[in-house]
């Protein structure tokens, strides 16, 4: 009895199985139309080297030539619309690049502009420092010449009386 119960399991389980491998690829071709209206409609025009007028298993066998020729059409279309995506994707983020090189040049821009203001007053600032002292060191660079000319005063006065002296003493 229990070898009768295995044996009709075994037959269910055969009866739900594809008749092959190639099976898969049509139910999945099924499911795909279902799924995807904008999918190129595969046409049911048999491959050129199938024998329409050869049998059943001619036209199972062509069947699944155009069920894999379409899911690799599929397959193609499919990674063809990643490789746009990335492409549109990639453009997006140059742009993207572009705005925020613009917009960080601008800013950069600005920054800048600020700090050269800020800087102008302690230019003004340092600027009249140097200045009250270059006007100092004038007032002084003129002093010492007033005192070198009366030192040369003093010195030819010197003089004088040193021959003066010298010649009164020869006598």
């Amino acid at each position: 009895m229990s070898n009768k119960k295995f044996q009709l399991q075994e037959s269910e389980q055969e009866q739900d199985k594809p008749d092959s491998p190639f099976d898969i690829f049509t139910n999945l071709e099924r499911n795909d139309l279902s799924d995807n209206p904008s999918r190129k409609e595969t046409s049911n025009t048999p491959l050129p080297n199938s024998n329409t007028t050869g049998g059943e298993s001619d036209s199972k066998s062509s069947s699944y030539f155009i069920a894999l020729d379409s899911s690799i059409e599929n397959l193609q279309e499919r990674a063809q619309q990643i490789i746009d995506k990335m492409n549109e994707k990639r453009k997006e983020d140059q742009v993207l690049m572009n705005n925020f090189r613009e917009g960080l040049l601008m800013k950069v821009s600005s920054l800048a502009e600020k700090l050269e203001e800020s800087m102008f007053p302690v230019y003004d600032h340092h600027n009249k420092l140097i200045q009250d002292k270059i006007q100092e060191l004038y007032q002084i660079m003129e002093r010492i010449k007033q005192i070198e000319a009366e030192l040369r005063k003093v010195c030819h006065t010197v003089e004088m009386l040193y021959k003066d002296l010298c010649e009164q003493s020869e006598l």
